[in-house]
């Protein structure tokens, strides 16, 4: 049976949350390129490689040149690389579901993302996001990236909630404790399944 929410806004990551989790489309990567596993976290942790994700989620290169910097550091071809990493990136059914339904009981819904880019490869297709959530925000559109306190405040005002009435889901602690900083509510989603269930509690919403 469905209770009232105490909440009267939701706001979801997108990689990771929406979509399958994000270590095991790294895995999958590493394995298709057949690479050790941990190469790609390692280009990740280097130097270079935050600066990388950095600017593309900020918009400031493009896929390309991502692609291309990101290739060097792993030691693999640069062509269509993003894709060839998001492969397995697909949508995380169970979660999309709580999020259609809670909107459907009128908790206002939003997805905040460190974006990647749309082109040439746009991994928020097949997704319907604008028809799914309220209000989409991606960082490179806005020029601002988690865990930047301003791209909290603008999903916010585009809510028109505080923070103290919203849940924040994403898999990364320090998006959370950003968002927490700011009185968000948080949940901390690494497993789909588990994710849904815990969602459906917070919101009131029926089990399945």
């Amino acid at each position: 049976m469905a209770t009232a929410s105490r909440f009267r806004g939701v706001v979801f990551d997108f990689f990771g949350v929406l979509t399958f989790n994000m270590v095991e489309v790294i895995s999958g990567f590493e394995d298709r390129e057949k690479i050790r596993r941990g190469t790609f976290l390692r280009a990740w942790a280097d130097p270079l490689g935050q600066e990388l994700f950095r600017r593309l989620e900020l918009g400031e290169i493009s896929q390309a040149d991502w692609n291309s910097g990101f290739a060097a550091l792993m030691g693999v071809p640069s062509e269509n690389l993003l894709a060839r990493y998001l492969h397995d990136a697909f949508p995380a059914h169970l979660v999309l579901k709580v999020a259609k339904e809670a909107r459907a009981a009128g908790v206002r819904t939003a997805v905040v993302s460190n974006s990647l880019g749309r082109q040439p490869y746009d991994p928020y297709a097949g997704f319907d996001l604008t028809g799914t959530f309220d209000e989409v925000v991606l960082s490179a559109e806005h020029g601002v990236r988690k865990p930047d306190a301003a791209i909290f405040q603008l999903v916010l005002d585009k809510l028109g909630l505080d923070a103290e009435e919203c849940l924040f889901v994403d898999d990364s602690e320090e998006n959370l404790v950003a968002a927490q900083r700011l009185g968000f509510s948080t949940l901390h989603a690494l497993d789909e399944r588990v994710a849904a269930a815990q969602l459906r509690a917070a919101l009131g919403l029926p089990d399945l």
